[in-house]
């Protein structure tokens, strides 16, 4: 197969049952579309609704059901270097510092120590963490340990950085600047960059592209350009427009889906 141009992802009809030989749960439905290089594309929609298992999948972490998922041009089978994942706990490795956590990646693949702590330093440069490399992951905030997770992902250079709502458990101030760290390193990596994200507000102000799924069984309602310069301004009423917009888009998902887990409930 000719990969040259081939989308940096590409989900063709994927379908995510669980249990399906007992007690089928369809988590997936007839999920389609394509993810440029160097695009920033979010996944928004109500909790239960399979963003992150779509996410899991693509990361090699999970297997579809049905369909076929692709990264330039070549089947997803397993994780790869070339997808690197963050995840919404930073999940760094206690007892290493957070230089040896960037470095940890480099190390499985046998980078050699000096190569490794020195690309791990400028990493930790670039996502503001100079002289907090040799702290361990307790000794630092929650904002400062999702950067050190970032810097851990780019180590390997991937194609694609995936992201499970990884700013949900910060404040206010401290996911506004997390946000604007992650706009760019996204510029200075080129990666392309696919989000998992309950935050409307979030989703504009990152995204080229946004992913509207529908409640459980989720399923794509619409896929959203964000043809906003950059940065982008919350007061700005195309900012609002769109924003109205996505909520309209929304409404009917969140009531169905907390419909659900209630019927669940009881």
């Amino acid at each position: 197969m000719n990969t040259q141009y081939a989308p940096a992802i590409e989900c063709r009809g994927i379908g995510k049952t669980w249990n399906e030989a007992e007690a089928p749960f369809v988590a997936l439905q007839y999920v389609s579309f394509e993810v440029k290089s160097g695009e920033f594309v979010v996944l928004l929609g109500p909790s239960g609704c399979g963003k992150s298992t779509l996410l899991y999948m693509l990361a090699g972490l999970e297997r579809a059901t049905r369909g076929a998922l692709l990264s330039d041009g070549v089947p997803i089978t397993g994780p790869s270097p070339e997808r690197g994942m963050i995840f919404q706990e930073a999940a760094l490795f206690p007892w290493l510092d957070i230089r040896d956590n960037v470095a940890y990646g480099l190390a499985l693949q046998g980078v050699p120590r000096a190569q490794r702590e020195r690309r791990a330093m400028e990493l930790l440069a670039r996502v503001g963490l100079n002289g907090f490399e040799l702290k361990r992951p307790s000794q630092l905030s929650g904002g400062m340990r999702q950067r050190a997770a970032m810097a851990r992902a780019l180590a390997l250079q991937p194609k694609v950085l995936m992201m499970d709502e990884p700013f949900a458990a910060l404040d206010i101030q401290t996911r506004a600047k997390m946000q604007a760290y992650l706009l760019q390193l996204w510029r200075e990596s080129g990666a392309s960059v696919l989000l998992v994200t309950h935050s409307i507000e979030e989703a504009i102000g990152l995204a080229d592209r946004i992913v509207v799924f529908t409640a459980r069984p989720g399923r794509i309602k619409e896929i959203v350009p964000v043809d906003l310069p950059r940065p982008r301004n919350p007061r700005d009423e195309a900012f609002h427009a769109l924003h109205d917009r996505l909520a309209e888009l929304l409404a009917d998902e969140v009531d169905r889906a907390f419909a659900e887990q209630e019927a669940l409930a009881r």
